[in-house]
């Protein structure tokens, strides 16, 4: 069952999940590269490689802008904030459960070791 609707979270995650969208926003880095520029990194076409920066565009990851005949592809890392928040609290939830259960296994133990009559 999905619950809501898709988030620009979900954007987020969707265009991370790829290695070539990911590799993409290394190769764009701080500076602006051309798309162009970055399709001679990859043995796809140049469509392809567009497909993947308008995932990232849409996700808010990059943003392009053109410069002459060229399309200049800029990162936007900002974009990362409310994706690292939600791996974050996902983290707070999980870490919580690991200590709830620790707490149980130690409960556990010591009253196996009372009802042994206080030997381990």
């Amino acid at each position: 069952m999905v619950v809501g609707t898709r988030s620009r979270t979900d954007d987020v995650f969707h265009a991370l999940a790829d290695p070539t969208r990911r590799d993409i926003l290394r190769r764009a880095g701080v500076d602006a590269s051309s798309v162009s520029r970055l399709a001679d990194a990859y043995p796809m076409s140049f469509a392809a490689v567009q497909k993947h920066v308008a995932v990232l565009e849409r996700a808010g990851l990059v943003t392009k802008d053109r410069r002459g005949r060229e399309q200049l592809v800029h990162t936007a890392p900002e974009a990362l904030a409310d994706a690292r928040r939600a791996l974050d609290d996902l983290e707070e939830v999980w870490r919580g459960r690991v200590e709830r259960m620790s707490e149980v296994l130690a409960d556990d133990r010591s009253e196996e070791t009372h009802d042994r009559g206080g030997s381990a």
